[in-house]
């Protein structure tokens, strides 16, 4: 219950979906939040789930190096540190072209790799630039994709978003390496596919739906829920992960090691 106790984390993307539910969690266990979001209501309905106490909001678009910048910013200067970051904040770009490599639209992969590549990019280097600053070692946690290692063709073709998911293994390992004698730990999640507002699609589509319940077939065969990975964020975040940096644990109800039918 007190595993946060003390912490200061960051939230990109923390206002609804995996990233909320990864927010109350962390305040659950002690810590104190600040969740970043574009939407005014969103984040201000997240803090007053969160605890008034615990939570700040700020509003703005993560794939401005500007909104992590200031994220980070209020939290050291609301709460005088700042000790982890999670970043969930991304999406589908398949409305704007995403989809099999040779269909792809320029706008497809570029809007894609924006919303999930560089706005990682930015909250990484921001947190990383505070953590070093302070000298007190930290936590990166990075929200990645089962897609970006283990494809589902049939249904799920979106390639650009693979690449991104693919990409910010990568980049959380090769961070990991470097800053490792620093104390400061780069992991991933990758979670399969989970009830949130940006799945509606696949959650909607009867077929899917069927092919999930043997892609994962842990408890029953149902999609997952974002309190699923509540767990591993907050252990990841915690000194309970104090030996442990430039892992992925999949969170997927079995998808990577189910055929699926």
């Amino acid at each position: 219950m007190n595993a946060l106790s003390g912490k200061v984390i960051v939230v990109i993307g923390g206002t609804t979906g995996l990233g909320l539910s990864g927010a109350k969690a962390c305040a659950a266990a002690g810590a104190r939040v600040v969740v970043v979001g574009r939407d005014a209501e969103h984040a201000s309905a997240a803090v007053a789930e969160i605890g008034r106490d615990q939570a700040l909001a700020i509003v703005g678009d993560a794939t401005l190096p500007a909104t992590s910048e200031q994220a980070v910013a209020l939290a050291v200067e609301a709460f005088g540190r700042l000790d982890g970051l999670y970043h969930v904040a991304g999406g589908s770009g398949r409305r704007f072209g995403d989809g099999p490599l040779e269909s792809i639209s320029d706008e497809g992969w570029q809007t894609t790799l924006r919303w999930n590549l560089d706005s990682l990019f930015y909250s990484n280097r921001a947190a990383v630039r505070r953590l070093v600053q302070q000298d007190t070692g930290g936590s990166i946690l990075n929200m990645s994709s089962v897609l970006a290692d283990s494809p589902a063709p049939r249904y799920f073709t979106t390639h650009a978003y693979a690449t991104s998911k693919a990409a910010i293994v990568g980049l959380t390992r090769a961070s990991a390496a470097y800053y490792a004698p620093r104390g400061i730990r780069f992991n991933v999640l990758a979670p399969g596919l989970v009830e949130t507002p940006m799945s509606v699609r696949a959650q909607d589509d009867e077929a899917i739906m069927s092919y999930i319940a043997t892609k994962q077939p842990l408890a029953g065969g149902r999609i997952g829920h974002p309190t699923d990975l509540d767990a591993a964020v907050v252990y990841f975040l915690s000194e309970a992960a104090s030996f442990v940096t430039g892992q992925v644990l999949k969170v997927d109800g079995g998808w990577s090691v189910s055929e699926g039918r």
